[in-house]
């Protein structure tokens, strides 16, 4: 497969406008809807949709990301919620996979997305036999000339933020819950460990994965035996796994607001997730985020393919330098100290004299 870079449509994205706020469902296909305003110059008979992984498109995290960038390119090209403009597809289990590909290309949508690694294979098979489909998958390259691969550099995000956990930590103690291990998981960690050690050598950092990215209980049983190890920061690329995570610190920082307890979120800004109230204080145990623009590659990839420039065939990658990896905007637990030394690595790994692992 040929390998391709592409910058980001940066244009197209910042005239989305706002991004919707996702609503889950418990059936496969979502509810139809209406979406107004757009732009008159687009191919209102275009349609587009995405199938989730089993974390579901309200995960607060990977899916989520994914249906708000769709939401906002249906919201900018005057498509409608439903079968004859955008939609989505949610997988309850592993089987659903190849099904909801099968349903959203025989009800003739022009393009489909596959939400994570996980659903790789799937796509792979329904894409060969539906080759009037074009399909995206996403987070890892797959074969076949009507799919295109779309991959981000996590690696340097998480490196960003290793620097913030490096520097923000009195314990010397940082933590990292994946979800599921794989190649790709590692490449957070390994960036992740990289950060830190960059700015922090004397720093333990307790790497484990949950082995789902569905399960809020195992992420908090995980992060309640990290807290209570001593760890003070704990970075989660788990999907809704993480949201366990933020439930423990949230507890330990109600029991005890003068506490230390840090979550790193992921693939989107997750400061909403780590608000609480204690003695009647304002709190918020989310440190940073790790963004990953999965929204923006949706729009970009769905406008391409809107357009007749479908890649397909091709692997697109976006990083730092395509604006596809970043901090959260959230910042307001971070020093001036630590968004300066942020900035200074980011540059660092623009200008090529740091070149972040991508393997542990």
């Amino acid at each position: 497969m040929k390998k391709r870079k592409f910058g980001l449509a940066l244009s197209m994205v910042l005239a989305a406008g706002t991004i919707l706020g996702a609503c889950g469902s418990d059936d496969n296909e979502s509810s139809d809807g209406s979406s107004g305003g757009g732009d008159d110059a687009a191919s209102n008979d275009f349609t587009v949709s995405m199938v989730t992984d089993t974390g579901g498109v309200d995960d607060k995290s990977f899916n989520q990301s994914a249906w708000e960038g769709l939401q906002a390119f249906g919201e900018e090209y005057d498509l409608e919620e439903g079968t004859n403009g955008y939609n989505y597809f949610q997988s309850n289990n592993d089987a659903d996979y190849v099904t909801n590909f099968n349903t959203a290309a025989r009800s003739e949508f022009d393009l489909v997305f596959g939400i994570g690694f996980l659903l790789t294979e799937a796509i792979g098979q329904v894409a060969a036999q539906q080759t009037d489909t074009n399909f995206a998958i996403v987070d890892d390259v797959a074969e076949g000339d009507n799919v295109a691969s779309i991959t981000f550099k996590e690696h340097e995000g998480s490196f960003l933020v290793g620097v913030v956990a490096g520097l923000t930590t009195e314990s010397n103690k940082i933590g990292f819950i994946g979800g599921v291990e794989s190649d790709l998981i590692n490449k957070f960690a390994a960036g992740f460990q990289a950060g830190v050690e960059a700015v922090n050598p004397d720093a333990q950092i307790d790497i484990q994965f949950s082995g789902d990215f569905n399960n809020a209980s195992r992420g908090q049983q995980m992060a309640a035996a990290m807290y209570g190890s001593g760890t003070d920061v704990i970075y989660h690329a788990a999907g809704g796994t993480g949201n366990g995570v933020f439930t423990e610190a949230k507890n330990l920082k109600q029991q005890d607001p003068d506490r230390q307890v840090w979550v790193i979120g992921v693939d989107r800004d997750q400061a909403e997730e780590g608000a609480l109230t204690a003695n009647g204080e304002e709190y918020n145990v989310t440190l940073t985020s790790m963004v990953k623009r999965v929204d923006i590659a949706v729009q970009d990839i769905s406008k391409r393919a809107m357009d007749g420039d479908f890649p397909g065939g091709e692997v697109i990658e976006y990083g730092i330098e395509e604006g596809g990896i970043s901090i959260a905007e959230t910042q307001d637990n971070l020093t001036q100290e630590i968004l300066d030394e942020v900035e200074n690595y980011k540059q660092q790994i623009l200008d090529g004299e740091i070149e972040v692992p991508s393997t542990r």
